[in-house]
């Protein structure tokens, strides 16, 4: 076509969108079922699984229905499986986070009896599901959060958590010190081979209301002097570096969405996988734009999932891991 402003188009980057099978040769970004993760919740004293109200879909499993949901996210080729466990009873110090007969601690032996080593088992290593304040860690006698009294518990944690067995621990309370003490626990404790999922980023968020249904959560207060300011993101590389000096060998963004620009910046500085968590919120977000017939449920899933992969993470953790795993698999 000729104009005043000479041949164009010169260029057709349309070529290559003509087809789905050309879309398909010429896309930069591929997701693959062995990058989930999913998050799953194991609640003590039900025998039925409790459905999580403001997540559809998703439940408070029983004992046997986390076996089978491991199960089916390792036939759906699901990379791992992080375990959050919902006791019946709560006291100031977690106890039953280092509880050898503590429910997350028999739910890590349940899942590995149950799939070995055919997906990586992580636990979450935080004191919130066990507290009856839902802190992150122990108060002081003013009823802020004790940093350094708190890493004594994770620390315990750590041991526990691997004597029963876990693959990846995922301490998730933004301690300060938190991966060097954890990493020297399981050291000395003979638990080398363990592995720390680092959340290196994880922001205050409006995003984890979802969540706190789903762990049953006592939270008085919130939680904005240990996680961090969503307006800051100088201040995550500060982060980054202190976990990666402190024997991170995985790190994580959380959430995922809201923060892309942040998950970027890691992938192009850490010198270890980096992981996304696409949280609850996220999950609720789509799921009730999709219920009330606004959006494509499926298409806006792995949208999502494609641009957290597209910004630079190497594994997503969500709550459609089987079932986008399955349709992987079937494509």
């Amino acid at each position: 076509m000729s104009t005043m402003y000479g041949q164009f188009p010169g260029a057709r980057p349309r070529r290559l969108r003509t087809t789905p099978a050309m879309r398909r040769l010429a896309a930069e970004t591929r997701l693959h079922p062995a990058e989930l993760i999913l998050p799953a919740f194991v609640r003590e004293g039900i025998s039925e699984p409790v459905p999580i109200s403001t997540m559809p879909g998703v439940v408070q499993h029983t004992r046997d229905t986390l076996r089978k949901a491991a199960h089916d996210a390792v036939a759906a080729g699901v990379g791992g499986i992080m375990l959050f466990g919902v006791p019946e009873t709560k006291d100031a110090i977690g106890s039953s986070g280092t509880d050898p007969d503590g429910i997350l601690q028999v739910a890590i032996r349940d899942v590995i009896s149950e799939i070995g080593d055919a997906a990586v088992v992580m636990s979450d290593l935080c004191l919130d599901e066990h507290t009856d304040h839902g802190h992150c860690g122990v108060l002081d006698e003013r009823g802020g959060v004790d940093n350094d009294a708190t890493l004594e518990r994770y620390a315990e944690m750590a041991r526990v958590q691997a004597d029963a067995g876990v693959h990846v621990v995922g301490p998730s309370g933004m301690m300060d010190g938190q991966v060097g003490v954890i990493r020297r626990a399981l050291d000395e404790a003979g638990h080398q081979d363990v592995a720390i999922l680092a959340y290196t980023a994880k922001y205050a968020s409006g995003l984890y209301g979802p969540f706190r249904e789903a762990v049953a959560s006592s939270l008085k207060g919130d939680r904005k002097t240990y996680q961090q300011d969503p307006a800051n993101a100088r201040e995550s590389l500060r982060e980054l570096a202190l976990d990666l000096a402190e024997g991170a060998d995985m790190v994580m963004v959380k959430p995922a969405l809201p923060c892309l620009d942040v998950l970027r910046q890691f992938a192009d500085i850490a010198d270890v996988p980096v992981a996304a968590y696409q949280i609850s919120g996220e999950y609720s977000m789509v799921e009730a734009a999709a219920a009330n017939g606004w959006i494509d449920r499926d298409r806006v899933i792995m949208e999502t999932l494609t641009s957290i992969r597209r910004a630079g993470a190497s594994s997503i953790l969500t709550y459609w891991a089987t079932e986008v795993a399955g349709h992987l698999r079937d494509q």
